[in-house]
């Protein structure tokens, strides 16, 4: 009807087009309609740069950018927190900073949109300290600001200040959502803080009436696991109000085998893993041969040879500096 009527020419029709395809997920209607726009203002370019970064595909984005500054547009705040979040994607900290360089240079306000974009993509990055200068150097924080920034330190090992953030973000009056608390439980796992863990989950559940999801639950069985408490995390998967998922269930045997601890588990629970993971046939059966429970073990191991599963090899990524 557009290209009917004649008013494939009208900036605002096409940004609007752009958008709209975009949000659909259709990034090659939404580059057809860019290649045709006669007259493009900063609108298009960041529609088009956000709509790539959105269809995980960060590298046309900077490719997009490129092109951009060779048209003498200069992007808008938009812009630069869609340019930072495909940095974040492709771990790009080059390109990365020299946004950062651009924002600076040009003395651009550090809103939390682009405070929280350019201090990720740092944490996203390796690069922690930058992270949290960037974070503290905000005028104005807001629950995903923080939120972010505590998930970023767990992961960075550092999860007494995740814990410290956490309880200050409390005291800038802002409350604490399902993730935020996703996230510092996840801290007090790994940290293996069973008293705090606790502490948060009652918290979260009496004081800020927040209904725990399987995510919550799951971090509960793997503090309790890690810390050798078996059959409390068992009790918890028990008394769940929904299904365990197989995360939590490859969690809670995973920390069976390592602390040698195995309560009597029932049939139906095993039958929760999912049955077409060779993982989960290699993990219960190396369980009940540490129960010397010879015949299931070798039972389970026919079956996975049956239906021709393996166990995947784990792998890891290390990035080597030049």
């Amino acid at each position: 009807m557009i290209v009917k009527n004649g008013f494939c020419s009208d900036r605002y029709i096409g940004n609007a087009l752009l958008r709209f395809y975009s949000d659909c997920g259709e990034i090659g209607f939404a580059r057809k309609v860019f290649d045709e726009m006669s007259d493009r203002d900063v609108v298009s370019w960041s529609s088009m740069i956000g709509g790539y970064v959105c269809s995980k595909t960060p590298l046309e984005a900077l490719n997009v950018f490129q092109e951009m500054r060779l048209a003498n547009e200069k992007p808008n705040y938009v812009t630069l927190v869609s340019l930072l979040s495909a940095c974040t994607k492709m771990i790009n900290i080059c390109a990365g900073v020299s946004i950062h360089s651009y924002i600076v240079r040009n003395d651009i306000e550090m809103g939390v949109e682009l405070g929280t974009a350019l201090f990720e993509m740092y944490s996203k990055c390796g690069k922690i300290e930058k992270a949290l200068l960037v974070f503290y150097l905000m005028p104005e924080k807001n629950l995903q600001s923080c939120t972010i920034m505590i998930s970023a330190l767990a992961n960075h090992g550092r999860e007494n200040d995740a814990i410290s953030l956490f309880n200050r973000m409390e005291d800038m009056g802002l409350q604490p959502d399902s993730l935020s608390f996703s996230v510092i439980l996840s801290a007090c796992s790994h940290m293996g803080l069973v008293y705090e863990g606790k502490m948060y989950f009652d918290k979260m559940v009496r004081l800020y009436n927040i209904k725990p999801t399987v995510e919550h639950y799951g971090c509960m069985v793997d503090l309790l696991g890690r810390a050798g408490l078996i059959q409390e995390a068992y009790d918890i998967i028990k008394n769940m109000p929904m299904e365990p998922n197989g995360v939590i269930l490859r969690s809670f045997l995973g920390a069976c085998r390592i602390h040698g601890l195995v309560p009597n588990l029932d049939d139906d629970l095993m039958s929760k893993l999912e049955s077409e993971l060779g993982a989960n046939y290699v993990l219960t059966a190396n369980l009940f041969s540490d129960r010397s429970s010879w015949k299931d073990a070798n039972d389970l191991r026919l079956a996975m040879k049956r239906k021709g599963l393996k166990k995947v090899p784990g792998c890891s990524w290390l990035e080597v500096q030049n």
